[in-house]
């Protein structure tokens, strides 16, 4: 009893401790943002016009949400990706029904070609074997602390993977490529063993964690791992793929693969700079934006009547901008993007694939809802901010709809980025020590005062001592 009683009076001078220090220093770091034009900082890395200051060059994917005419100027046009010089749109009409969409990607990404059906074996055949976990990791790594949110035990799982790689500091090509594939191969089971532990500890359900099977694809293993029958359709198992291949590169500049050139250009190990790159990606400005779009989409079809008028549609959205509906933030989200304009061809591809999966779902008066969304938001953000180029939707506007419709919990819809992402992450990372020993190190200037050193009994006081 008398440990309890000094236990909370030792939280309570913590406590009323933090409030003191949390009051003195609240005015701490408080920038004057007219600083910021004076000095022409660059703000989140983009010009005054949200185009991003340019700071390397890659040949891995190109983005462009512009054309140029013929007087030179920039105007908006269809969303172009491009990886390693191949339109991300041709990559997926070509590989048709083919069951390794994404490993044949994840080839393309690293090896800058498109593999032949000999390579594209091999390279399967690679993955395959590094799909396996080392001995005891789910037990002693997977188990152990488990988080409540699936990046946090990503992390910490590739992490682990330095301890079980015999030569983890190497950064020759031939390592750093062993390197990338083990991570590509054995993500999958990171996220989902990750998510069956969090079920487990922190939910209350039964612990079942399902192997992956040789001889199916990374998409296919998703599935059987995580459907309760392990049951999956081909249609299914397609559009995770394509889902996939979608978000599998774009480009340098985005946060989390500049990151990865960032933490790669220290000269660290391949598991670091892959933890920070999942870093960057948790946050809910970057691979956590499918979440509020479904968050959104649940308080839209809980509020709205009638979901074919487009009356209430757009009189929804409008009081959703002007901050008195869902978050109060002014957004709706899945719209806009920060190179494209007229579309987002991630967007336009999974829209088709969310089309065809819906009619298996029948989930037909769902998608038509999303795709009258789509086409008023953009009318009601250009109207309401008065812009003049076009607003599109993004590939996370239709991203977790067809995670629904997969039957894939929202724990996992971040992970499932990075599980896609990591290839492109990979390809950067090589990228970066092929071609540069320099570390990057862009500048700050300090705004600051110099101040006088005064001695500890001279300071000031706490206002309000007891």
């Amino acid at each position: 009893m008398t440990d309890n009683l000094e236990y909370v009076t030792y939280n309570s001078k913590v406590d009323a401790t933090l409030s003191r220090l949390e009051k003195y220093g609240s005015a701490t770091g408080k920038i004057d943002p007219k600083l910021y034009q004076e000095y022409d900082v660059k703000r989140g890395l983009r010009d005054s016009n949200g185009k991003g200051v340019l700071t390397g060059l890659t040949e891995v994917s190109d983005v462009s949400g512009y054309a140029i005419n013929e007087d030179g100027k920039k105007v908006p046009s269809d969303g172009q990706l491009y990886y390693q010089g191949y339109d991300v749109r041709d990559l997926v009409r070509g590989m048709g029904n083919r069951r390794y969409g994404f490993e044949e990607v994840s080839y393309l990404l690293l090896f800058g070609e498109l593999p032949s059906e000999e390579q594209l074996e091999a390279f399967v055949d690679v993955i395959d074997s590094f799909t396996e976990l080392p001995d005891e990791f789910t037990r002693d790594i997977i188990m152990k602390a488990p988080s409540a949110n699936m990046m946090n035990s990503l992390q910490r799982c590739v992490l682990s993977l330095y301890s079980y790689d015999e030569n983890p500091e190497e950064l020759s090509f031939q390592n750093v490529l062993r390197q990338s594939l083990n991570m590509i191969a054995k993500m999958p089971l990171l996220a989902v063993y990750s998510y069956r532990t969090y079920r487990y500890y922190h939910k209350g359900h039964n612990l079942i964690i399902r192997n992956p099977r040789k001889g199916l694809s990374l998409a296919e293993n998703l599935l059987q791992m995580l459907h309760p029958d392990g049951q999956y359709s081909e249609l299914e198992a397609k559009v995770l793929d394509v889902a996939l291949i979608l978000h599998a590169e774009h480009g340098g500049g985005n946060n989390s693969t500049f990151t990865t050139h960032v933490i790669t250009s220290t000269g660290t190990d391949s598991y670091s700079a892959i933890a920070a790159s999942l870093g960057s990606l948790k946050g809910p400005k970057h691979g956590g934006a499918n979440l509020k779009v479904q968050d959104m989409f649940t308080d839209i079809m809980t509020n709205l009547n009638d979901w074919e008028d487009e009356d209430e549609i757009r009189a929804y959205l409008t009081r959703m901008l002007d901050k008195e509906v869902f978050d109060h933030a002014g957004l709706i989200y899945g719209m806009g993007h920060a190179v494209y304009t007229v579309s987002d061809p991630r967007c336009v591809i999974l829209k088709e694939y969310a089309q065809k999966l819906s009619v298996e779902k029948g989930l037909e008066k769902e998608f038509a809802l999303y795709d009258r969304i789509e086409r008023i938001a953009g009318e009601c953000i250009a109207a309401k901010r008065n812009l003049l180029k076009p607003v599109c939707a993004n590939v996370d506007f239709y991203s977790g709809f067809v995670y629904t419709m997969l039957g894939l919990p929202k724990e996992l819809y971040t992970p499932l980025f990075a599980t896609a992402r990591i290839s492109g992450w990979c390809a950067h990372r090589i990228e970066e020590l092929v071609n540069s020993n320099k570390i990057i190190r862009p500048a700050y200037k300090y705004v600051g005062h110099h101040k006088e050193y005064a001695d500890l009994q001279r300071r000031d006081q706490w206002i309000d001592t007891p």
